[in-house]
């Protein structure tokens, strides 16, 4: 979000060049606003405002490239940031890793099965990862909604753990398409339709070894400065949430700037 003061300040900028040249030549050649006199500065505010209010389109292109320049910004503290944690991000050793192992590109989604968002968008990361044939998919268990989200992750990474990746997408393709409350009853009634054993993964969802995976996700989430879900990392870039123009152009975008 602009500050009033940001504002006032691309204002002035922007209007800086015809001010200067309501002083004198000279002055305009050294332009220096600290030893301006109590009139010079008056008119240079006066300038500024006439300038501004005939040429408006000035102030809304200095806070597009304004906004530009912060998103680049960002886009480049992540790629930093993607760089530095690659062996965390790419091969943690515990999460879920599915697609094509031998992909050319990998995309990481940070997850909450309580995230509407993330429910919404499941089917077309699904849909993506089939159609494209060339991505690695790595899944993190990011619950952050509160106690039905972390028992969620808890269930699934218990499945995972006890009975290996192939159990632990069904598990996760039964939480997302969960619309009622996520309870320990719940989570049993799933385990029995897939002949799992509930009471084994119930016991094992309050584990140390379930409860360091989440803490690890978690403590890689904060060095991230992941904040919600979803949150994907394509290859070198961070998507922080859903792009307006669809995961698959997102993963066209890498790919062609990975080849660049």
């Amino acid at each position: 979000m602009t500050s009033l003061r940001t504002v006032a300040a691309l204002m002035a900028t922007a209007a800086l060049p015809l001010a200067a040249l309501t002083l004198t030549a000279g002055a305009a050649a050294a332009f220096d606003p600290a030893a301006m006199t109590e009139s010079e500065k008056a008119a240079f505010g006066e300038a500024v405002r006439d300038y501004i209010m005939t040429n408006p389109q000035v102030l809304i292109e200095a806070v597009n490239s304004l906004e530009e320049q912060r998103l680049a910004d960002e886009a480049k503290n992540d790629r930093v940031m993607v760089e530095t944690n690659k062996a965390e991000i790419f091969d943690d050793g515990h999460s879920w890793v599915g697609g094509n192992p031998d992909g050319d590109l990998t995309m990481v989604e940070f997850i909450d099965y309580r995230c509407g968002v993330c429910r919404k968008v499941n089917a077309e990361v699904e849909e993506l990862v089939k159609s494209d044939g060339n991505i690695r998919w790595i899944l993190k268990e990011f619950p952050i909604l509160g106690q039905e989200s972390d028992l969620s992750s808890r269930f699934a990474i218990a499945v995972k753990q006890t009975l290996g990746a192939d159990a632990y997408k069904i598990a996760h393709d039964r939480l997302m398409a969960l619309r009622g409350p996520a309870t320990l009853e719940a989570f049993g009634e799933l385990a029995k339709a897939e002949g799992w054993d509930a009471a084994a993964l119930i016991q094992r969802m309050n584990t140390e070894e379930v409860s360091a995976e989440i803490r690890k996700n978690h403590q890689l989430a904060e060095r991230m400065r992941v904040m919600g879900t979803p949150t994907f990392i394509v290859g070198p870039e961070m998507l922080r949430g859903v792009p307006s123009t669809g995961l698959a152009g997102a993963v066209e975008q890498v790919r062609a700037s990975m080849k660049g």
